[in-house]
């Protein structure tokens, strides 16, 4: 089960130039009996830990202090983007416009 009702999770990337570990603090929602945490990045492909998760997409997400290995999604079907959407629109009100330009990032745990 995940916790879906932490206020963030982290992130752990791997940068594609140097190997190191890079751990960010980011927004993301899910479904509590489901096995994947969606985040957004505003800075669409710019954002360096969306480059380094298209990279090398094996990845740690820790939620509530427990580390999932997980594995990132770019090419989200439209009901699952839409869901995704949804889901971190209604965590987080108020954000909804930079939501819905946002780029998805399905992150699946266990993988």
């Amino acid at each position: 089960m995940i916790a879906v009702d932490e206020a963030f999770c982290y992130v752990e990337t791997t940068g594609r130039r140097t190997g190191r570990t890079h751990r960010i603090e980011i927004w993301f929602g899910a479904e509590p009996l489901g096995t994947t945490v969606y985040v957004l990045s505003g800075g669409m492909d710019r954002a360096d830990w969306v480059r380094n998760l298209r990279a090398a997409p094996g990845t740690l997400v820790e939620l509530a202090g427990v580390r999932h290995t997980a594995r990132a999604r770019f090419d989200l079907a439209p009901d699952e983007e839409a869901l995704a959407r949804r889901l971190l629109d209604t965590k987080y009100p108020g954000y909804s416009d930079w939501a819905a330009r946002a780029l998805v990032v399905a992150l699946d745990l266990g993988a």
